[in-house]
Parts: structure tokens; C-alpha cells; sequence
């Protein structure tokens, strides 16, 4: 997810030292197994839930405390696309389906449904006791008018996931106005609690897409306050908490939301969000017992501090590995980034291991492609399938690429230029790094620039930018999450990316039936995306990189590099 963010894992207390290998759902940062595309699921959703509960005399305060390390940009789940605001709205809202720690889809607001021979059509009966946080029943019309507002043309702002809908059948063709009525897309309530769902083809991945946030109803209040979304006292939402405080750039407060249907597997009665951008005194505040929980997604532990709190804390210190990756974007559209030799010297002259060894600390992975390990291809992983030895680092050849690329360009030498960020210390030190690294190998001045993470990924979706620091978090547990990224058109393409054989790629592996060919069509596009074009700059795959109290429970870092608190509580 954005990251766009930019930016997001894997359990915080049931320890996981490996990746989740097996086919599925592609939205965070780890590897989890495929769905189960039985034509029946479980008929219970919270199987699981009631164990590790606790004791019946524990007189604990239930309130978990964390902190964000900036205001969410947008608490809408049509419009959200960042690891913070996913944070949140994955305790606020349910969908069809949630996804448990081991990255499983399982029953959310869907009790059970049934799946076609041609795994082509999806037929959903949802709970008769869901319901919103003011009491109204959750229904099938909920999911249809948050998705018609999705794929809406005249939606504004123009909804950054509405590709993530294409799925369902003429999706597309009503987002791109080739057809103006939206009954004909593939999605319709046959009654208050029945939703049928017709795809474009079969895919794998599908029930896992719907735990994402593109996919969450929205509530019919939504209709007559386009601001709804902004504000503590106008959101209705459907999950296990509601939000009952927001201080904007200061604190955000969630509540147990009382009419949950399955309420009583939750216990906290509070959530409580603090928002502080330094590193340095979120670690303070850990240690002096204000909040639970600190670092990776929602804020960020120094990375000077991570060596000294392997030997003072390992039992607090959790790091692993996720399926989310850490790169720069190039404007494809601004010279002379739209020039591939001048891209591809950039790239070359990095030393990725000398970043996440000496400046990131946190045991990340240098990357020389966008598909992080974890996230699964085949019967295995995709990265034990496809490696990603797109580039090699060279200074020498970089320097010959530079003065090609400057040459096709007619320049004499790289104009200054500015490597963006957003207000964090970890990216300024990586940013600087690499500014460090520009000017030494290739002689390139360089400056470094951060903004506040709203501002920032506007700045980005306008391509009003130069070089600028991202991050993905898997949206579901398929290579595809990060492959589609960069089709043209693609609400989340923000490098102005277009190459008709590259999108031609992925249309193929987004409608193939076979496994193996929709890894290797997949393998083809990223090869195109990194090694042919270069598109982006990839530095390092993420892990997590947080600390957690003891005596907190089932608190966790999901497969996609979520915090998932919704069935935690305090010993």
C-alpha cells in the first residue's frame, strides 16, 4: 500500500522465523498461504479467537497505547492508500472477509459462501447481526455503494485503488466510461444479506483482496456529507472499534465498538494513539511506559538505538522479515529522469548493502527488484523462483551510462537535483546516504528535502518531484500487488510509467489460469519494470522493526506488515 508509502509482517509474541510460503493474498509484507477456494468456507469466523483470553478475575485496564508518527491522511476507505490509515481502518472497518495471523482469509462480516465450478462467480450470506457502530444492520447495498463510489468516473478525488476493483466484471469499462450503467457490473445485492459477485476471470488471490481497506462497505450516511470521513463525530464504521477522539497531528482514540457481532472476542475497551514524528522520543516514551508498543508500521525506533536494544531488550526487540519493499522513485516524466541510461547509472552506483548494514540496521534485505521474498508465485515462493539479479552494482558502468544518457539528452554534465523523503530520521539517513554515495561515484550534486507525510504523497500523485523516497506494503499475498503498480493509468503509478508491453504482461498474468504462467508472465513485466527501464530504484526489502511490552497479547505485525490489535488484550 502506499506506502505509497510508501509505504506495510509477521507476529509480534507467536514468534514466526520463517515466511508464510504458499499462494494468496499480496497486500503486506510477508508470505501467507493461498485462500481456500473450496465452494464452502468455515461457517464461523472467529475460530481461534477465545483462546489465550485474559483470566476472568483480571481487573487490568484493557487500553492499548501506541503511537503514529503522523496524522492519518485519509480515515475514507475508498480514498486510504498508506500503512498508517490502513492501521487504523483495519480495527475500524470489517469486509467479507478478514485475514488472521497467518495470513488465512477467514469469515469477516461474510458468514459463508459458495464459489462457482468456473471460479468465476462468488455468492456471499452475510451475518443478520452485523452491524455498524450506531446500531444500523450491515447489508449487502453497504458494499455495493462503497464500490460504485470507487469506480465512479466522477468520484473526487479520483479514487487511488479503483484498479484494485477491475476484478469484477465491466469494473473497468464503468471506472473508464466505456459503459455508463452500473448495474452492469459484476456485483449486485440479491437481498439484504446475499451479495453476489461475478469476476472478470478466476483469481486465485480473490478472497484475500477483499480483507484490503478499497474493499470495506461504506456506510449510507456517506451519501449527504462528502466529509465524512474527516472528523471523530461523523464516522460510522463496522468493525471491531470505532473512532471516538480525533485530535488532528495530536492524538486519535478508538473505542470497542458495543455492537460488533462478535464483541465479546474483544478486549480492549480502548485504543489510544499518540502522534509524534521523532524516533527518538517514541523510544522514550516506550521506556518510560506510556505506550506498548513502538516502531514499525505506525512509527519508528532510532536506528543507532537498534544494536543496543538486541543486547538490552531481546525479548521487547522484534525484527522480521515482511513483504513490503524500500525504493526511490524516478519522475519518468521530468528530464532527465526520463531518460533510462541516466536512471539506471543512478542505480548502479548505490551500494544497497552498505545501507541496510551500516545506516538502516534493522537486518533488511538489499533489493534489485520490486517483488519482496515472502510473497508467494507458484508452489513456492516467488523470489525462490524468480531472482532478482535485474542490475548489478558498478560504479565504472554507471559513470559510462551517465554520460550516455546526458549525451542523448544534449547535456554536459547532470543538473543539480532533489531527492525527496518523508519527516522520518531512518529515511533522512538513507537519503543522505545516497546523496553521499551520487556525489562521490558519479559527481552529481544532490539535495535532500523531507515534508509532512500528507503533504508529501500529494506531491508525489502530481509527479511534483524529482527523485522521491517510497515504500509498498503488500495489498494481498500475490506477486501482482506490486507488479500492477506501474500500469499505465494505475491509480498508484506516481512515476508516469507507460510501456505497452509491460501492461500487456500483466493484463495476461491478471487473467491466465495457470499458476507457473502467471508467475513467469509476472517474472517478464518486473524485468521489464527494473532492468530494461528501470523504472524505479529498488534499495531494500523491509522487515519490522518494533517492540512490544510484556503482558501484551495476540498483538501483532501481520503478513503484510499491518499492526493487528483487534483480538489483543493485556495479561
Amino acid at each position: 500500500m502506499k506506502r505509497k508509502s510508501m509505504m506495510l509482517v509477521l507476529t509480534l509474541l507467536l514468534v514466526f522465523t520463517t515466511f508464510v510460503s504458499a499462494c494468496s493474498s499480496n497486500t503486506g509484507n510477508s508470505s501467507s498461504p493461498n485462500p481456500d477456494t473450496t465452494k464452502d468456507s468455515p461457517s464461523t469466523t472467529d475460530s481461534g479467537d477465545k483462546k489465550n483470553e485474559p483470566s476472568k478475575g483480571s481487573d487490568k485496564e484493557q487500553v492499548l497505547r501506541f503511537n503514529l508518527h503522523s496524522d492519518p491522511p485519509s480515515l475514507d476507505p475508498g480514498l486510504s492508500q498508506d500503512t498508517v490509515s490502513s492501521s487504523i481502518l483495519n480495527a475500524m472497518y470489517e469486509g467479507l472477509v478478514r485475514v488472521d495471523e497467518n495470513a488465512k482469509p477467514v469469515p469477516g462480516v461474510a458468514e459463508k459462501w459458495e464459489e462457482s465450478p468456473d471460479h468465476k462467480k462468488f455468492t456471499f450470506n452475510l451475518r443478520k447481526d452485523a452491524k455498524w457502530s450506531n446500531g444500523d444492520p450491515v447489508t449487502a447495498h453497504d458494499f455495493v455503494f462503497a464500490w460504485e463510489r470507487v469506480l465512479n468516473p466522477k468520484t473526487e478525488p479520483a479514487p487511488p485503488y479503483a484498479y484494485q476493483l477491475y476484478y469484477f466484471k465491466n469494473a473497468e469499462a464503468y471506472n473508464k466510461e466505456k459503459i455508463n450503467d452500473f448495474s452492469q457490473v459484476g456485483v449486485k445485492a440479491l437481498d439484504e444479506h446475499t451479495l453476489e459477485i461475478e469476476l472478470e476471470a478466476p483469481t486465485s488471490y480473490f478472497l484475500s483482496l477483499l480483507s484490503f481497506t478499497t474493499y470495506y462497505p461504506v456506510h449510507k450516511s456517506a451519501k449527504d456529507n462528502p466529509k465524512w470521513a474527516a472528523e471523530a463525530n461523523t464516522m460510522i464504521s463496522n468493525g471491531p472499534f470505532k473512532i471516538s477522539e480525533w485530535k488532528h497531528q495530536n492524538l486519535l482514540e478508538l473505542a470497542k465498538n458495543e455492537h460488533y457481532y462478535a464483541a465479546d472476542t474483544i478486549k480492549f475497551t480502548k485504543i489510544k494513539a499518540t502522534m509524534v514524528q521523532d524516533s527518538a522520543s517514541e523510544l522514550n516514551m516506550y521506556e518510560a511506559g506510556d505506550i506498548d508498543f513502538a516502531g514499525h508500521p505506525t512509527g519508528e525506533l532510532p536506528t543507532d538505538q537498534i544494536p543496543v536494544l538486541k543486547e538490552t531488550k531481546p525479548d521487547e526487540l522484534n525484527i522480521k522479515g515482511i513483504a513490503s519493499s524500500y525504493y526511490y522513485l524516478f519522475n519518468n516524466k521530468q528530464a532527465p529522469f526520463n531518460n533510462a541510461n541516466i536512471r539506471k547509472a543512478l542505480s548502479m552506483a548505490v551500494d544497497r548493502k552498505l545501507i541496510t548494514d551500516k545506516v538502516a540496521l534493522g537486518g533488511e534485505q538489499p533489493a534489485f527488484g520490486i517483488v519482496p521474498p515472502g510473497i508467494t508465485g507458484n508452489a513456492d515462493q516467488y523470489r525462490n523462483e524468480v531472482k532478482d539479479e535485474y542490475f548489478k552494482e558498478d560504479v565504472n558502468e554507471a559513470k559510462a551510462l551517465l554520460a550516455k544518457g546526458l549525451s542523448e539528452l544534449g547535456l554536459k554534465e547532470m543538473p543539480e537535483f532533489t531527492l525527496g523523503y518523508n519527516t522520518n530520521d531512518k529515511h533522512k539517513k538513507i537519503a543522505q546516504a545516497v546523496a553521499d554515495m551520487w556525489s562521490k561515484n558519479l559527481n552529481v550534486k544532490v539535495k535532500i528535502e523531507n515534508q509532512e507525510w500528507g503533504v508529501y504523497l500529494k506531491s508525489r500523485t502530481s509527479l511534483n518531484y524529482q527523485v522521491a523516497r517510497a515504500g509498498w506494503t503488500t495489498d494481498y499475498n500475490d506477486p501482482m500487488s506490486f507488479i500492477d503498480l506501474y500500469m499505465t493509468g494505475s491509480g498508484n503509478n506516481d512515476i508516469g510509467y507507460s510501456n505497452p508491453e509491460f501492461d500487456d504482461l500483466v493484463k495476461k498474468a491478471k487473467t491466465s489460469v495457470d499458476q507457473k504462467e502467471r508467475m513467469d508472465l509476472m517474472a517478464n513485466a518486473e524485468k521489464i519494470l527494473i532492468q530494461d527501464d528501470q523504472a524505479i530504484l529498488p534499495l531494500f526489502y523491509y522487515t519490522s522493526v518494533h517492540m512490544l511490552k510484556p503482558g501484551v497479547k495476540n498483538v501483532f505485525v501481520d503478513y503484510r506488515g499491518m499492526l493487528d490489535f483487534t483480538r489483543g488484550y493485556l495479561e
